[in-house]
């Protein structure tokens, strides 16, 4: 086993992967940014590496200095959490270079399902249903796309062969969006990805987004670990997940588990991974991508199953074998994970920073929080906003809805705008709560105002303007944008 691992990462899943080091007794080593000096994956490392920077660009991807300085330090392995580094076939070929262990599938399988375009025709040739299109090169020109979504029959999606996260994709429903979306697509994913290769998929109006976790180990072994209903989504983000699907009958969830498991061992996968499905109104699936990496909603599984995944991943790339077979497998109630971010929702989700006054998180029986900030931390414009993520487990849905609700109702965070209130309006909703929704449903969702503001919230929050904190950056004034007496409104008004 690993006597000691670098976690190229920062914040919560930084966080997370130390907690299950330590547990094993391995010493886990964190690197950060200049604005990350004093985060909280800094402070609860063993040991804690500076990457002279401020921008992601300058730190958290750089290669070569991840590592130099896991060289330097005497890691064994790396752990790239998710994000940053941790689908980048050429980093983890460097760890291998460097005869440091990357916890993770191999530097091939990452190139190729990070490839759409690839790993359609992978999947396709394994009889793994694939969404209808067209992916030839990712170079046609206008002429062969226009006859080609012709054929596909619109509306089509043009996607980034490189991309992710939504970018480099739009949807066109005539052949003059087609036009007009093949050049921006193709200008995004050149700034996104450098990669200005694109295909179409048939567009599919009433999506659902339903992924199945999957684990290798080197014998060539692959299990499935069920399914997370990811279909809550803001610009092709996740923000709410939950674990079972309501879409999914017991039949069609054998049907979509046992193709996930033919794309592992399709592809030689190893250690933990997701394929991901679209689910259209007819009960048909089709493979959407592989994420070659643990995911952010992984902690509902975790509850389900009573497994712990970054652990699984340490052993497997340590040479374990799986201890277990696909049926000793039992998950046992319903999970719901909800993503905590700075940002305003009622102001088009734009990101909210300056610092944490207060950061008061829910706790009790099959509650669940991940986290890598605290009271007197700083959320600034380098990173992503996300603060923490929410998870809940009940024996069933409703229990578990009523555990979310509870929950988002005790969360308190001043200082910065989040979107809590938001993430409790969609919980309460009546069509959620029946669990009939799509990809596209907060498209027309109404963020409720909330209950009145009771005075003594108004008083408190007004007491924290201004008021002056020590923090890990020394005495200072607090100084932020965000109105407490607004945010106030927003976290209670739930």
């Amino acid at each position: 086993m690993f006597k000691k691992v670098l976690i190229a990462n920062r914040g919560e899943v930084a966080v997370r992967i130390t907690n299950t080091l330590q547990q094993m007794g391995i010493v886990a080593v964190a690197v950060h940014s200049e604005p990350d000096r004093w985060g909280l994956h800094v402070r609860r490392a063993d040991e804690a590496y500076a990457l002279e920077g401020e921008t992601a660009a300058d730190t958290y991807l750089r290669i070569n200095r991840i590592i130099e300085v896991a060289k330097s330090c005497g890691a064994d392995a790396i752990h790239p959490g998710y994000g940053f580094l941790s689908e980048n076939a050429a980093f983890a070929q460097a760890c291998i270079d460097a005869g440091i262990v990357f916890i993770g599938p191999t530097p091939d399988v990452i190139r190729k399902m990070g490839d759409k375009m690839i790993a359609k025709t992978t999947l396709a040739d394994a009889g793994v249903p694939v969404v209808p299109g067209y992916w030839d090169n990712g170079n046609a020109d206008i002429a062969t796309l226009e006859r080609e979504a012709e054929r596909i029959g619109y509306p089509v999606l043009i996607k980034a062969a490189a991309g992710g996260g939504g970018k480099g994709m739009r949807v066109a429903r005539t052949p003059d969006e087609l036009r007009s979306g093949v050049d921006v697509a193709r200008r995004e994913s050149v700034s996104a990805f450098g990669d200005d290769r694109v295909f179409l998929e048939k567009y599919v109006t009433s999506p659902r987004h339903v992924e199945f976790q999957i684990f290798g180990d080197s014998t060539g072994r692959a299990v499935h670990m069920f399914e997370r209903e990811c279909s809550i989504q803001r610009r092709h983000q996740k923000i709410i997940e939950e674990s079972p699907s309501p879409a999914l009958s017991p039949e069609l969830r054998e049907k979509m588990a046992a193709a996930a498991v033919r794309t592992a061992e399709a592809i030689g996968y190893t250690g933990a991974g997701t394929v991901e499905f679209i689910l259209d109104e007819s009960g048909s699936f089709y493979f959407l991508e592989v994420n070659t990496r643990l995911q952010v909603e992984h902690p509902i599984t975790e509850m389900r199953l009573q497994l712990d995944l970054v652990r699984l991943q340490v052993e497997v790339a340590a040479g374990m074998p799986l201890t277990f077979e696909q049926n000793d497998l039992e998950p046992a109630g319903h999970a719901i994970e909800c993503r905590i971010y700075a940002e305003d929702a009622a102001r088009g989700f734009l990101p909210s920073v300056g610092e944490i006054r207060q950061f008061d998180a829910p706790a009790g029986a099959n509650v669940r929080l991940d986290s890598g900030v605290f009271a007197g931390d700083h959320v600034t414009v380098y990173y992503d906003p996300m603060l923490a993520k929410l998870a809940v487990w009940g024996q069933t849905r409703d229990e578990a809805l009523a555990r979310m609700a509870w929950a988002l109702r005790r969360f308190v965070v001043t200082g910065v705008t989040t979107n809590i209130a938001f993430l409790a309006s969609v919980i309460r909703h009546p069509q959620f709560q029946k669990g009939e929704y799509d990809t596209h449903f907060l498209d027309a969702f109404d963020l409720e105002d909330g209950e009145q503001i009771p005075d003594e919230v108004l008083v408190a929050a007004a007491m924290l303007a201004g008021r002056t904190k020590a923090t890990g950056h020394g005495e200072k004034a607090v100084t932020t944008s965000a109105s407490p007496w607004r945010n106030a409104g927003r976290w209670r008004g739930v």
